[in-house]
């Protein structure tokens, strides 16, 4: 590696005119090499010794903020290495030694992989060093004798576009996984064969992993599945944002504070810490599992002081200076590349079509790059350290869908490249000191679709606020992403998560209604009403209101609560189906699939269900949506792929449901994960939650 450095200096001196290396005493060729020989070897030591001090220190500032500094720290180090170098002096430009530190970390990172993967021993410490996960003498010389699991979750991305992305060659990785494209595996066959049967199954051709669809709660979204998914229930979550009348707040899935909140409720319904209550690792998560090992966390997030470990996971990455100038270069990379498709999408007047100006190109590259290298990072980490059990969330393709379509070209890339993370775990599965089976799975999926702005002219508030009688605004208010990679990227700057519209305050007119968008599901609250208000209440208030909503071309149905018939959906036409009499006659819930009606009527179970639950129309011959909010791929509601989660699973374990039955919510894929957990003899829960995790 110092040699490489060393030629690298040597050649850059070369091309460089501001970039100088002179023997002291001399210009031959011996001594200038020996020059920049002994300065690459101060600046490669410089790196290692003081660097992650620099790095501990600058976590104290945004996270983003560190990336933009890499190239200036590393400029800064070799200049201090050239000014004292014993051997020679040499002379460099402060713009020029930015470029010479950031080039000679990038090729001294991209050999090192190289040869450290050729060298068990090598990669295995350079990967414990990047996660800072070493347990010495844990595992004990030979590993634990049972198998890890590791869980990756690809956020939003749907059961169909996995299909597709296998069929057309964007995701090979997991094409090998299920046979060349074969979307069932054989089941049973090759059970027990261990990490050299895999690899035999994979060169054969034979797969190694099943594909199972799952179907998402009525709220298709990040927080009510991956709560579920992580602590067993999703109870009470009746949207990615809704209004509480006790509190008079806004709860919002990715506002930490909402967060810890929403994992406290779970914990003490269940009982239990989490999925990962024993030696397990939560990884870029809204919530933990009940991990002890936490990087990128939001419900820590909030937390102040040695409590809040969820930034840890930027330290035990960024303290390689490779790692950084290489994450810092990926990062403008894309900031670049999205700028470049969104002008393409402009200039060929793109329909449908979002505006992504503005902090939006940062925002994505946070997630397509410093998160995704950073969880990454953190999960091989676990898996040299030997942990039982590993969590991570990788939020890329729902960033980018959001915002190009989810199947723009734009979010084929990103496919492609989670398939190259997911094929850079398995590898090193196999220089780990116990056999991991590796899971994938999505939380959702997404629909596309124009917005109902876009259609109509008006958002979904000014048409509420048109059946009140209420004045409508001229210009209204974009409403908000629901995008999960914007919490973290705002946790990431230690600024609070705390949007705007969200935090209700009383107003002079406290019986205007409140309202919220997730995706193409919208709530309307009215907050001078301590109770969940009945149809007929409504009415006597509103007498326009619930039939102008449920007669809007762009409405596909309406439920509130009805003093008569308990819960009552409402569709155009007059159309009133109570929720108990949905399974006989699913009216306007007809489009939306066999499984609605089951969830419509366990959202209106709930406490916190609103006044007004209002889910866009859709079209099932192209299977789009209307989102409420500013996204052309959205989740939320119900309504064509953004309920079709995916569930990738081992041959090895057992199947996630019997033959010909179906995997609905995110509570039964909780309880599917926590059965393979035991199959391998791993945590053994449910484990009460201890105090601290109650507290979170």
């Amino acid at each position: 590696m110092w040699a490489v450095s060393t030629v690298t200096m040597l050649v850059l001196a070369g091309i460089l005119p501001d970039f100088r290396i002179q023997s002291a005493d001399g210009e031959s060729a011996t001594r200038i090499t020996v020059a920049a020989a002994v300065g690459a070897g101060g600046f490669g030591l410089l790196s290692a010794l003081v660097w992650p001090i620099l790095v501990r220190a600058f976590l104290l500032v945004p996270a983003l903020v560190l990336g933009l500094l890499v190239f200036f720290l590393n400029g800064s180090l070799l200049l201090v290495v050239l000014r004292f170098n014993p051997s020679g002096r040499g002379e460099v430009a402060p713009e020029t030694a930015v470029v010479v530190a950031a080039v000679m970390s990038a090729v001294a990172s991209a050999t090192g992989a190289a040869l450290a993967v050729r060298d068990d021993d090598a990669y295995r410490r350079r990967l414990y060093r990047l996660a800072d996960r070493r347990r010495t003498g844990e595992l004990g010389e030979g590993g634990s004798s049972t198998p890890g699991t590791v869980f990756l979750q690809l956020d939003g991305v749907g059961h169909d576009v996995l299909l597709d992305a296998v069929g057309r060659g964007l995701m090979p990785t997991v094409a090998a996984w299920l046979g060349s494209g074969e979307t069932e595996g054989e089941r049973g066959r090759d059970s027990g064969r261990g990490r050299d049967g895999e690899r035999e199954a994979e060169r054969a051709g034979r797969p190694t992993h099943r594909l199972t669809l799952w179907r998402t709660d009525w709220s298709s979204q990040t927080g009510a599945s991956q709560l579920g998914i992580l602590h067993g229930s999703n109870h009470d979550i009746p949207a990615f944002r809704w209004y509480e009348k006790e509190s008079r707040e806004v709860m919002v899935c990715n506002r930490p504070t909402s967060a810890a909140e929403l994992q406290r409720r779970a914990i003490e319904r269940t009982g239990d810490g989490g999925l990962l209550t024993l030696d397990g690792a939560s990884r870029g998560n809204l919530f933990s599992g009940g991990a002890d090992q936490l990087a990128l966390v939001l419900s820590v997030a909030a937390r102040r002081g040695k409590e809040n470990r969820s930034r840890a996971g930027y330290f035990a990455y960024f303290s390689d200076p490779a790692n950084a100038v290489r994450t810092a270069m990926s990062f403008v990379a894309d900031v670049g590349r999205e700028i470049g498709e969104s002008t393409r999408a402009r200039l060929r007047k793109q329909r449908p079509r979002v505006k992504r100006g503005g902090l939006y190109p940062f925002i994505r590259a946070f997630a397509t790059v410093v998160e995704r290298d950073v969880v990454v990072a953190a999960v091989i980490g676990d898996m040299l350290a030997g942990r039982a059990a590993v969590y991570a969330d990788l939020v890329a393709y729902d960033e980018v869908a959001h915002h190009s379509g989810p199947y723009s070209r734009d979010a084929e890339k990103v496919l492609g490249r989670l398939d190259r993370s997911l094929a850079l775990i398995a590898k090193v599965a196999e220089h780990a000191p116990r056999a991991y089976r590796i899971v994938v799975l999505s939380d959702h999926g997404q629909s596309p679709g124009e917005t109902f702005r876009a259609r109509y002219g008006l958002a979904l508030g000014e048409l509420v606020r048109a059946g009140c009688g209420l004045p409508v605004p001229r210009k209204a208010r974009r409403t908000h992403s629901g995008a999960e990679a914007r919490a973290t990227v705002r946790a990431a700057l230690h600024r609070p998560v705390e949007e705007g519209g969200e935090q209700h305050r009383p107003s002079r007119r406290r019986s205007e209604p409140i309202v919220l968008a997730s995706g193409n599901l919208g709530l309307v609250s009215f907050p001078d009403v301590p109770h969940r208000m009945s149809r007929e209440e409504i009415d006597e208030r509103h007498p326009a209101l619930l039939s102008t909503l449920a007669n809007h071309p762009g409405i596909g149905f309406v439920l509130v609560r009805s003093e008569r018939h308990g819960g009552l959906v409402l569709g155009a036409h007059g159309v009133e189906i109570p929720v108990d009499e949905l399974e006989e006659n699913p009216g306007p819930l007809a489009d939306f699939g066999p499984a609605a009606a089951a969830a419509v009527r366990r959202t209106h179970s709930f406490p916190h269900a609103a006044d007004i639950m209002v889910n866009s129309a859709y079209e099932p011959q192209d299977g789009e949506v209307l989102a409420f909010e500013e996204q052309i791929g959205s989740h939320g509601g119900l309504g064509g792929a953004q309920g079709e989660a995916f569930l990738l699973s081992p041959l090895d374990l057992s199947p996630p449901c019997a033959e010909g039955a179906e995997l609905i919510g995110a509570e039964q894929v909780h309880r599917v994960l926590r059965r393979w957990l035991r199959e391998a003899a791993g945590p053994q829960i449910p484990l009460p939650a201890r105090r601290d995790q109650r507290a979170a």
